[in-house]
């Protein structure tokens, strides 16, 4: 897929993933083959979150090379699962890393309003760029088909870096209905690119009814 501009200076774009089987439904490998990546420029910066090359890799350069021109760029991993195509991306431009596995003193170049919430338990960074009023996640929660936003499946949580329940993920989630979210642009499934904040609200008290219904 091309990159769309999603608005200004907010692209994404997605890519299947080379390692993807198809998985049982709510199984460590139900995700869809297309996974999601994110650039956010600003005048100064380029920041890349979760990037992997599409199959036109050539036509993917040309577009990125000129995203990047006269910018510094950096490259954001949410988790040590999306490393993906990083390592080219830095090799490319030079880009600074944040992310597991990162020097400490890279968050300074990250572009202003961008923050991250640490999601702990998964070892997953959660990326709020507050110009844009949109949340950036890799695996704690995910597209549904038709729209709208779920936690991710419990299955997944086994892989977690430590132990942790589903409830305990969604109080590591709450916080973020704190902030005014507009868009909600997830690695795996559709994003949602209005009322983001109802839809995040929605996924996180759906799991609760689901779990009591169950």
């Amino acid at each position: 897929m091309e990159p769309a501009e999603l608005s200004r200076g907010l692209w994404r774009w997605s890519a299947p993933h080379p390692e993807w089987k198809p998985g049982a439904p709510e199984s460590a490998h139900d995700w869809p083959r297309e996974v999601g990546c994110v650039l956010f420029q600003t005048s100064s910066s380029a920041l890349f979150i979760d990037p992997l090359l599409p199959a036109d890799g050539k036509a993917f350069w040309q577009w990125s090379d000129d995203c990047c021109r006269g910018r510094a760029v950096a490259v954001l991993t949410t988790s040590s699962f999306h490393s993906r195509s990083r390592d080219a991306v830095i090799e490319r431009y030079g880009a600074a890393r944040y992310g597991p596995g990162a020097d400490a003193d890279t968050e300074q170049i990250l572009p202003g309003g961008v923050q991250t919430f640490a999601i702990a338990p998964l070892g997953e960074t959660v990326v709020w760029i507050t110009s844009q009023r949109t949340l950036v996640i890799g695996d704690a929660v995910v597209g549904v088909a038709g729209g709208g936003l779920r936690v991710c499946p419990d299955s997944w949580l086994d892989c977690a870096p430590e132990p942790v329940t589903p409830a305990e993920l969604r109080e590591c989630l709450r916080p973020l209905l704190e902030l005014p979210v507009e868009r909600v642009l997830v690695a795996h499934g559709e994003p949602v690119l209005e009322r983001g904040h109802v839809a995040l609200e929605q996924a996180l008290e759906r799991d609760v009814a689901f779990r009591r219904a169950s």
